[in-house]
């Protein structure tokens, strides 16, 4: 089915991958924000991502178990020494979600620097090929997904700073697999930074409608203008960010106060 440039057929997949994305990263990145570890999402990502590239290199299919397995486990070693250096140093944690991400992105290179697709496959990452998933690969994304949301709205008192880490680690490895990493951060920070201006009751909602504007927009911009989809989708995350601030600042600072408090 098209709609002038628009194969539905396309874009609805890539519709529900987005809406995956976005039902467990937009409470995840309020989470960050308010902990001060904005980059961790890169950091975890990347290092996700070189558990692929790892696998990828050991021979094993890129849809394969055994990249899954690879891809998780690396994230949750990331996790936990992000768990580690939070509890011993908090004043240099940021900087060490730093090092990790370019420690982690400089071995992907090393890995894939004698690999004549090594450029196509570090892409892939990056960009990711939101476009090109199928419901049937997103069932099993949806199952964990929405565990990973019963855990945190039923026991995120109880988590503590593993058990985010750990939720996070695995949110974020499939996610980076579904859209790569520039749209995974886009999608935790950008909703959370727009929702930072209105109350704390409205946080939530206005994360999720930012993020919901920001996808449909830009898979329908990319499939009209035939750009790269990931690219435009952050694009136009970053414009429903400029018109969610725009709203708040029609809102008297009174009224919002009031509203948060009600």
């Amino acid at each position: 089915m098209t709609i002038g440039n628009l194969e539905l057929s396309i874009l609805w997949p890539a519709f529900l991958a987005g809406l995956l994305v976005l039902a467990t990263h937009v409470p995840l990145g309020q989470q960050v924000l308010n902990r001060g570890i904005v980059f961790i999402d890169l950091a975890i990502a990347q290092v996700a991502g070189l558990g692929v590239t790892a696998a990828d290199a050991f021979g094993f299919e890129p849809e394969g178990w055994r990249v899954q397995v690879a891809a998780v486990s690396a994230a949750l070693i990331g996790a936990l020494l992000l768990t580690w250096t939070e509890k011993k140093w908090p004043e240099v944690q940021e900087a060490l979600i730093g090092v990790l991400f370019v420690v982690a992105a400089c071995i992907e290179l090393l890995i894939l620097a004698n690999n004549p697709h090594g450029g196509e496959h570090l892409k892939d990452l990056l960009v990711g090929q939101i476009l090109w998933v199928s419901v049937k690969n997103l069932i099993p994304v949806a199952g964990l997904y929405a565990a990973v949301l019963l855990l945190w709205f039923t026991l995120r008192a109880r988590l503590g700073r593993a058990g985010f880490y750990l939720l996070f680690a695995l949110v974020v490895t499939q996610s980076v697999q579904l859209v790569g990493i520039y749209l995974v951060f886009a999608s935790l920070i950008v909703p959370a930074l727009a929702a930072k201006r209105f109350s704390e009751r409205r946080r939530l909602g206005v994360g999720y409608a930012v993020g919901l504007v920001g996808y449909v927009a830009g898979l329908v911009a990319s499939s009209l203008f035939d750009m790269p989809t990931g690219a435009v989708i952050v694009v136009s995350l970053l414009a429903a960010f400029v018109g969610a601030v725009i709203i708040s600042l029609a809102i008297p600072a009174g009224s919002r106060a009031a509203t948060g408090a009600a």
